[in-house]
């Protein structure tokens, strides 16, 4: 079970998306509602959610597939949601090199809602962005506006 839950610290992201379209769209790309789950490093207990991703290819683009596939990838470690974030960011904009990306992950933590203060439904969200989605704020509220009701 473990081996499955921990498969990921066997793989790299970046295999995921190194599979690539040469395309001359330069506009907004938004995948919503990647569904994903992970294991709490700190409780080892499980959270899960969902993911939104934004991005502007430069000239490249990657199957949708792949990114949740990259997302799989970095989710079946142990894992802090911050992180994890992060790491989908950073393996995006290093791989695809695109003008911008963009991620949210909305996340129910069991360590929240099964032990301690047992808040069910509460949900810890968190958000990375590089490239024009941090230098132009415009792109970042476009995203926003895509995404609509999360």
């Amino acid at each position: 079970m473990y081996a499955e839950f921990f498969s990921g610290l066997d793989q790299d992201p970046a295999d995921e998306l190194a599979t690539s379209f040469e395309e001359s769209h330069h506009e907004m790309v938004v995948l919503k509602n990647i569904r994903f789950h992970s294991i709490c490093e700190h409780h080892l207990l499980p959270f899960h959610g969902t993911a939104h991703i934004g991005y502007v290819p430069n000239g490249k683009v990657a199957g949708l597939s792949k990114f949740a596939r990259a997302l799989d990838v970095l989710a079946r470690r142990p894992q802090l949601q911050e992180r994890l974030t992060t790491q989908f960011v950073d393996v995006i904009f290093k791989t695809l090199q695109p003008e911008g990306v963009s991620a949210i992950l909305s996340a129910e933590h069991m360590c929240m809602t099964i032990r301690g203060v047992e808040k069910p439904d509460s949900k810890i969200v968190t958000s990375a962005s590089r490239g024009t989605f941090r230098t132009q704020a415009t792109a970042k509220q476009d995203f926003l506006v895509m995404l609509g009701d999360i």
